[in-house]
């Protein structure tokens, strides 16, 4: 049964390249993937048997063009190409970290957290240069160990280097910055304030007499529903009806404002429709139509 990278700490491989292995591995790549062909090979067969490059040069850029085809095509060969390539220096850079924290972490749980991220994360990576691995990856090691020592710090001692930490203050001093920002906000919240409440004045304007003083008795004077209820003469349950009505006609009404929507608010009711009959220009001698009432009563008799 095959073991996983993850668990191969003993394979670490020295800085020597065994390269008729890797060549073989990399056909794999294209066994695996019946998208990848033998042409796509050849730029990282190019690399490998490159021999003016250095052992860094050679294993960046392999490293580079393997993580490409991992971001496409997530490879579980290109991934173990990845760790047997890598494996070695980001253990060093891990534990280096950790010394400078003064962390007694093991290094190799953390290059499982790194190798995690890189497999969780491969479509934020951009293949544009050939040192792109070892620059992305020197970046996953770096948050990796930071939020590896924070989860290990719950008691609120963090062993976090002092390079790393932002430049003191002295409390309760603000920065030039800061007071703008604040004065700013004061400033923004305070026209908000008043244009919410020159919104809620118009529309309660329009509400019926009875709305306005069942909202003045409660919101204005304090009163509770039942004294409302009773200096209205009405019903507790009549009057928590109205109140509520009355503020959702408000509320609707500013909500469609700064939708930039007419509002809505309407009269608690309608005015009875007039019995006048009225004359229609465009039928001689005729009337536009029977009012509502007139019309109801000829349909009864």
């Amino acid at each position: 049964m095959s073991r996983s990278p993850l668990h191969g700490h003993d394979a670490l491989i020295a800085p020597a390249f065994d390269r008729p292995s890797l060549r073989a591995k990399l056909i794999d790549i294209a066994i695996e993937v019946d998208q990848v062909t033998e042409k796509d090979l050849e730029p990282l067969y190019a690399i490998l048997d490159d021999e003016e490059r250095t052992y860094e040069q050679t294993r960046d850029a392999l490293s580079t063009q393997i993580m490409e085809l991992f971001r496409l095509h997530s490879s579980r060969t290109c991934f173990g190409l990845l760790y047997e390539l890598n494996g070695q220096h980001l253990v060093q850079q891990v534990g280096a970290r950790l010394r400078r924290y003064q962390s007694r972490a093991d290094a190799r749980d953390v290059l499982q957290e790194v190798f995690f991220n890189i497999h969780r994360y491969p479509h934020r990576f951009n293949s544009e240069r050939e040192d792109a691995f070892r620059v992305w990856s020197a970046t996953i090691v770096r948050n990796t160990v930071l939020k590896h020592l924070r989860s290990n710090n719950r008691s609120g001692r963090a062993e976090i280097a002092i390079d790393d930490l932002p430049e003191p203050t002295e409390e309760g001093v603000k920065s030039p910055l800061s007071g703008v920002v604040e004065r700013e906000s004061v400033e923004e919240c305070n026209r908000v304030y008043v244009t919410y409440l020159h919104l809620y004045l118009r529309f309660y304007t329009q509400l019926s007499s009875r709305e306005q003083r069942a909202i003045h008795l409660v919101e204005v004077e304090g009163r509770s529903y039942r004294d409302a209820a009773a200096t209205l003469g009405i019903k507790l349950e009549n009057l928590k009806m109205v109140i509520f009505r009355a503020r959702r006609k408000i509320h609707r009404s500013m909500r469609r404002v700064f939708e930039g929507l007419p509002p809505d608010v309407r009269p608690a009711r309608s005015p009875k429709p007039s019995t006048e009959r009225i004359q229609d220009p465009l039928v001689p001698g005729g009337e536009r139509g029977a009012s509502a009432h007139d019309r109801i009563g000829g349909q009864q008799s």
